[in-house]
């Protein structure tokens, strides 16, 4: 008998440590443009706090405003996580506060992903564990559920299945997918060398901007002096 709606999966398969540390040199947007610049979160799923976001994704999904499955999932995450919520993009009720997030700070998880609202907002931005969410609200949630946990869900408009790699800055959150992880890290590597190459460029004057003109006479553009 299974009980969809009000479920929880307590077995994941993480990728490497190794490999989730090999982005944490990267921008999230560097390693978005990778994968056809559509696996960033929506612009709205902002950080609360200067703490860069990297690990693997430990998936919850939330009726509008209700937590019982949140905690449930701080006490089973394991040091390295990153709870990756969809709260179906709510922001009446907070779905994360401070004393969750302290709890999961002392649990070694590696951040929080709110597609939904928080509070005690203050107090997480001065806490060293990465917090991005949707919004911000003082009213308080509900704690009877239901809700599920490990399971396929969507967060910011993008796909997270449990175990998905996730990286976040002050641009954003970008979600990959473990299978494709090699190869993204590959290209995402010779696009930081060749922006660090340009960046020299630019510094001493050579930078070659040919391409703007080129692409404005592919496409017909009609300049008038």
């Amino acid at each position: 008998m299974t009980n969809p709606g009000f479920r929880i999966y307590t077995q994941i398969k993480r990728p490497l440590k190794e490999l989730i540390h090999a982005f944490s040199k990267f921008p999230s947007s560097n390693i978005g443009d990778q994968m056809g610049r559509m696996s960033c979160t929506h612009p709205d799923i902002r950080p609360c706090n200067s703490a860069k976001l990297l690990g693997s994704a430990f998936t919850v999904k939330v009726p509008a405003g209700d937590i019982l499955m949140i905690h449930k999932a701080i006490d089973l995450a394991q040091p390295g996580d990153v709870i990756v919520v969809d709260g179906q993009g709510n922001l009446t009720k907070a779905i994360l506060g401070e004393v969750m997030t302290r709890y999961a700070l002392s649990r070694g998880i590696a951040g929080f992903v709110i597609d939904g609202s928080i509070r005690d907002s203050g107090a997480i931005k001065e806490l060293p564990i990465p917090v991005y969410a949707r919004g911000v609200s003082a009213n308080g949630p509900y704690k009877i559920g239901p809700g599920e946990i490990n399971i396929p869900i969507v967060c910011g408009g993008i796909v997270v299945k449990p175990g998905y790699i996730v990286v976040g800055d002050e641009d954003g959150v970008v979600f990959i997918n473990p299978e494709d992880a090699q190869e993204i890290l590959v290209k995402t590597k010779v696009h930081y060398d060749r922006e660090a190459q340009m960046f020299e460029r630019i510094k001493n004057g050579t930078l070659d901007r040919s391409w703007v003109d080129n692409m404005l006479r592919e496409n017909g553009c009609e300049i008038i002096d």
